[in-house]
């Protein structure tokens, strides 16, 4: 069944879902396509926009890789790899050229760099890059898929299981719609320096030239990623990204029937939803939003604001009589640590909850010394707060 925002299921990034009705506009009926499952999601307020089955667990195919190249940048941005660190490429990765794997094609017992490793997965979609930089990191493939089902865990995947770093059929290994998308979004997000790869259209190494697999980054300028994904038991996938103007949108596909469907049903999909929808940016990140009195610590006074944006998606012209509401909790004792949760911001339109998000301590507060937690004692005792 196809759900839809005419209908509003709002997913924030860990929160449940809930309705919302929007009376006054009229959003047209999403695209109902041939495919096993399907995601649209505004990438900055994490809400989905449609969905069939987006929870279903199926096989993702090299959309797997999305998770090997995840980590790979994460651990470059740690400084736990660098760029021009050799790879080498063992006999358990080397690829010897099939019809039913895609290949870097790094000779066997030779080198690349990780970042030309890093190119070859997300441009080739290469199973000899991916398992040669399992082996790297983690010593086999095994153990890294350990790490990639650890990584899931974190961003909060609920419906995925690796068991390896291809995509490969394997039993026990399987994904969700919803699941890459909320990968995509974090791929964006905290892999920016790397992101751009995913829109390059063709990578050269040892003098093979392939081309990306993603039509979309031929033939639509707004698309810039993400990854595509093809066995006979997972069907043709797709998770792409497109920003238009200031907004941006997640399609995940599962199971198109041809590698051309999977395309066109990913044009239609964001179609629909650029033509249906707009992000409202509600307050940014890491910014003053109130202040609130402290007890107990070196100062009497907390910075309070988001650690991450608050945006919202609406029907298109619904946006103008958004109203937002700060809940801090009054008794607040020090000591407090940076990001701690002491209240919510709520954003409501026409009287109905859009969304919520916790706000939380910008600048940590230490406890006092005893003399000035004593004299706050007495004021409380005097004052009947707590």
């Amino acid at each position: 069944m196809t759900r839809q925002l005419a209908s509003a299921a709002l997913l924030l990034f860990t929160s449940t879902a809930y309705s919302l009705s929007y009376a006054a506009t009229v959003i047209t009926s999403p695209p109902d396509l041939p495919n096993k499952a399907y995601v649209i999601m505004d990438y900055e307020s994490g809400q989905i926009l449609a969905a069939k089955n987006e929870n279903e667990h199926l096989a993702p195919a090299s959309m797997t890789k999305m998770m090997t190249s995840y980590i790979i940048e994460q651990k470059l941005l740690k400084g736990e790899l660098t760029e021009n660190e050799n790879v080498r490429m063992n006999e358990s990765a080397w690829c010897r050229g099939s019809s039913t794997e895609s290949c870097m094609y790094v000779p066997l017992n030779g080198t690349a760099t990780a970042l030309e490793m890093l190119r070859g997965i997300i441009v080739q979609s290469g199973n000899d890059a991916s398992k040669a930089m399992a082996e790297h990191i983690a010593g086999n493939e095994g153990t890294f898929a350990h790490m990639m089902n650890q990584e899931a865990q974190r961003i909060g995947m609920k419906n995925t299981r690796f068991e390896n770093s291809t995509g490969m059929p394997a039993e026990g290994h399987y994904s969700s719609a919803f699941d890459m998308a909320m990968l995509a979004q974090h791929i964006i997000k905290d892999s920016s320096k790397y992101y751009p790869i995913y829109s390059e259209k063709e990578f050269t190494f040892n003098g093979i030239r392939q081309g990306n697999r993603n039509a979309l980054l031929y033939t639509d300028p707004s698309v810039d990623g993400l990854k595509t994904g093809h066995t006979e038991e997972a069907g043709y996938c797709l998770t792409t990204s497109s920003k238009r103007g200031s907004m941006r949108l997640v399609t995940v596909i599962f199971g198109a029937p041809t590698m051309q469907a999977r395309a066109t049903q990913t044009r239609e999909l964001l179609n629909w939803g650029f033509s249906n929808f707009e992000t409202v940016n509600i307050r940014p990140a890491n910014q003053t939003l109130a202040t609130a009195p402290v007890w107990f610590g070196t100062v009497d006074k907390v910075e309070i604001g988001l650690n991450e944006p608050f945006a919202v998606t609406l029907a298109k012209g619904q946006s103008g009589n958004i109203q937002t509401k700060l809940d801090v909790n009054p008794k607040l004792a020090a000591p407090l640590k940076q990001g701690q949760v002491v209240g919510k911001l709520t954003a409501t339109l026409d009287g109905k909850v859009l969304a919520e998000k916790p706000l939380v301590v910008l600048k940590p507060i230490e406890e006092a010394g005893f003399f000035s937690r004593l004299i706050d004692y007495i004021k409380l005792f005097f004052s009947n707060l707590f």
